[in-house]
């Protein structure tokens, strides 16, 4: 990519995956430099890609366990040592990488006595496991341990509702659909001391959790501002044709300041007065 400087040459931006190493089959690191960058570009595609790696890139995980005749998730099973509870934390610590659209179903279904793990989840083809070695539950009796699971690709976080129904066995499980566990950007100055001349360097840390490399990760959110940001290179506007007034679009009249700035005392005190139970936190918590 080939830009000009105040001088008139010719300035050519590179970039390089400087350090990449594998932590563990669930953690993959890269330091990635950009170079040269004017003063300020640097903190506008630090702050710009650190979004786009945590909260644009897609995952995929279990997002639901449907047990027979389990009253509810903190019950126990005879001849099972982890609650449902706990077995239902271990499967949310599964890595899945998968071509999937949508969802998709996964079983389980073995015989104690014996250690049940992720190698013995019956995935679809396009899923595949990253860690099979992820401890699901132990089995202490011969008895058939079987498990309906869901599974689905999306971005961000899911928080599972204390609200559902589960008289059909099914349970709703927290999934961090998040590929990329940390992103950190951090920029280095050099030139004379004329603040005007100066250039900057871009350093950038990613982990991820191994369903993609960091070099991927950077490429897919790269993809993913381009495409954000695509339309506006469009040099003409698009005509929305309303037929009828029901599509319509109204805007929001901001009234929250006013009605804040008139509320008394006396309402402020009641914010305090909210019974814990009232919140609707999960069970859990």
């Amino acid at each position: 990519m080939s830009r000009e400087n105040r001088r008139g040459f010719p300035r050519r931006l590179q970039w390089k995956c400087v350090e990449s190493r594998v932590d563990s089959k669930r953690l993959y690191y890269g330091r990635f430099i950009l170079f040269p960058l004017r003063k300020g570009e640097a903190e506008t595609i630090g702050i710009a890609m650190r979004r786009a790696l945590l909260g644009e890139i897609e995952g995929t995980c279990i997002t639901h366990a449907k047990f027979e005749k389990v009253t509810h998730e903190y019950s126990t099973i005879v001849g099972i040592q982890e609650s449902v509870n706990e077995i239902f934390m271990n499967l949310k610590e599964i890595v899945l990488k998968s071509n999937l659209y949508g969802t998709s179903e996964a079983f389980i279904c073995v015989k104690g006595p014996r250690d049940v793990t992720a190698h013995d989840i019956i995935m679809p083809p396009y899923v595949q496991i990253v860690d099979n070695t992820q401890h699901i539950a132990s089995l202490t009796e011969s008895i058939n341990f079987c498990m309906k699971l869901e599974i689905e690709k999306s971005r961000g976080y899911q928080i599972k509702s204390p609200t559902n129904n589960f008289q059909d066995g099914s349970y709703p499980i927290d999934a961090v659909f998040m590929p990329v566990r940390n992103a950190n950007y951090s920029i280095y100055s050099y030139g004379n001391g004329n603040r005007t001349d100066k250039e900057e360097i871009l350093f950038f840390e990613i982990w991820t959790n191994g369903s993609l490399t960091p070099k991927e990760a950077l490429h897919e959110a790269s993809r993913k501002l381009i495409d954000l940001f695509s339309l506006f290179l469009n040099t003409e506007e698009e005509n929305l044709h309303l037929d009828d007034n029901q599509h319509k679009i109204r805007l929001p009249i901001f009234t929250f300041h006013d009605k804040l700035a008139k509320q008394s005392k006396k309402e402020k005190k009641d914010f305090h007065l909210i019974l814990i139970d009232e919140l609707g936190l999960p069970p859990r918590i």
